[in-house]
């Protein structure tokens, strides 16, 4: 059976995710075969596994680092907001329906079961199992019904790091008032405190530490630097998405929809030199960017509507209108089309126009279509003809079904099974595609790139070359290497096991 150790944090976004990442890649670094677990995620951000199951992407990012491969296991629980106070809840990779949040809480208890399935499964296949928690063990309004912080922690009987995020500023006082608030039983689980994205002298910060550790007897195991990575983003707290990014040589605007989902989509574009990925949530903001990109969504309609009223969409029919492509990926590829009817209710309910930038039709269903993909570009028409014959693959999350108007082209062609299948569609400058990580094998980003590129005259010299893969193990090495470096990993094996 595995060791265990869990990360938690004094609140969301405090580096719980790449704290567990880093320790992953350490213990495999150290010859320890580690696998990352999460009971229960809340992101928009997720990924499709090999046999067809969803988990949250920060549980990919950490299995990438362990060097493993993704599994559902890792993420038993995954919670998908579709409004401000309702989830889609998938259990195991597969959704189980929309609960709103009072309903969910007084249902979870019941996932119990399919938490300790997964997580004993991987336990006994693995010599470490790293724990990430979620938000704060101290929101002390759900701790009679914790699957996720001290009650995951408990169940597991693992020892816990707790993470402060000095970025934020006041991190004594959140270390400090997180232990406070903690029952006793709990506090005695944390066995190290760690303090994050610190950017100066540690030398200054030593009488803190040493008085945090007089108050609350409990050991400080280091001080982690803030760190410069490239590295996938669990939600929609990513910075990148915050980010006031100006033009590069190429310009590329994401618009930023309430619900976007897998923007992770665009980090291989945003990886390559000459290239500026901003994502846009205000119309004057758009400007005059070489592509205009509309992500995945969790509320496509609602999100229509969003860009409707603010301008956005009149912006985007403008740009096209001028010859400027527009590229749709799920979600948005499907607001692109003639109408959206949701006759189910699965999102708004109800029947809209789109955008009206591609000849077809989308009707939402109670059924999801998760699976990894293979494909192959249609020749392509106008400014990314350059995609033409472009092979990717990729991953499909969506619940809708999109129809053709006669002599609409697809975009894509697919491969499952020994038939392929249309996907996505095409119409002069617009083009739209169900899968994600369309633009993750370096062929396309970089097709896609020089296209716009030549559409200016420009050369593709730049940016010829890049390996992603490579490009993403330095980066791994390079977290390993930081956390390693700031932590006591003497004390961290000690914790581990138990002394």
């Amino acid at each position: 059976m595995a060791k265990v150790i869990m990360v938690q944090g004094t609140t969301s976004n405090a580096g719980k995710s790449l704290t567990v990442a880093a320790l992953c890649r350490i213990f495999k670094q150290d010859g320890l075969r580690a696998a990352p677990f999460k009971s229960q995620n809340m992101a928009l951000n997720s990924f499709i596994t090999a046999d067809g199951a969803e988990m949250g992407r920060a549980q990919v990012m950490q299995a990438e680092a362990a060097g493993i491969a993704p599994d559902v296991r890792m993420n038993p629980i995954l919670l998908k907001p579709t409004s401000d106070c309702g989830s889609q809840v998938i259990v195991n990779g597969k959704a189980r329906g929309t609960m709103p949040a009072k309903e969910y809480y007084a249902y979870k208890k019941q996932l119990v079961p399919d938490i300790m399935e997964a997580y004993n499964s991987l336990a006994a296949e693995y010599d470490v199992i790293v724990i990430e928690g979620a938000g704060s063990p101290a929101e002390i309004n759900l701790r009679e019904n914790d699957i996720v912080n001290m009650g995951m922690a408990e169940m597991a009987d693992a020892p816990v790091l707790l993470v402060g995020d000095i970025d934020r500023g006041g991190v004594f006082a959140s270390l400090y008032g997180t232990v406070e608030l903690l029952e006793p039983q709990e506090r005695a689980r944390i066995k190290g405190l760690i303090v994050n994205k610190f950017r100066g002298d540690v030398d200054i910060l030593r009488p803190g530490l040493e008085l945090m550790e007089q108050r609350l007897h409990i050991p400080f195991v280091g001080v982690v630097p803030y760190l410069y990575l490239d590295l996938d983003d669990e939600d929609s707290l990513s910075e990148r998405l915050h980010a006031d990014r100006q033009a590069a040589l190429i310009d590329i605007a994401v618009i930023r929809v309430p619900r976007i989902s897998n923007f992770t989509d665009f980090a291989p574009l945003e990886r390559m030199p000459g290239v500026s990925v901003r994502y846009v949530s205000r119309a004057q903001e758009l400007k005059n960017p070489d592509l205009i990109v509309l992500p995945g969504s969790k509320n496509t309609m609602d999100d229509l509507k969003w860009m409707r009223q603010n301008g956005i969409e009149a912006e985007i029919r403008k740009h096209a209108a001028a010859g400027n492509p527009v590229f749709g990926v799920c979600g948005g590829y499907q607001m692109m089309g003639l109408t959206l009817a949701d006759p189910d209710g699965v999102e708004a309910g109800g029947t809209m126009d789109g955008m009206g930038l591609l000849p077809t039709h989308t009707v939402f269903c109670a059924d999801k279509a998760t699976t990894q993909v293979h494909g192959t570009f249609e020749a392509v028409d106008g400014v990314l003809s350059g995609l033409s014959g472009t092979a990717f693959d990729g991953y499909e999350i969506h619940m809708g079904e999109t129809t053709y108007e006669p002599g609409a082209r697809p975009l894509t062609h697919l491969t499952r099974g020994e038939t392929p299948v249309a996907d996505g569609a095409q119409n002069g400058v617009c083009c739209g595609t169900y899968v994600h990580g369309i633009f993750d094998r370096e062929a396309v980003s970089e097709a896609l790139v020089s296209a716009l590129l030549a559409r200016r005259g420009l050369s593709d010299a730049d940016i010829r070359g890049f390996d992603t893969e490579a490009y993403k193990q330095q980066q791994y090495d390079a977290l390993a290497d930081a956390v390693r470096g700031a932590l006591d990993m003497q004390a961290v094996y000690r914790i581990l096991n138990g002394e």
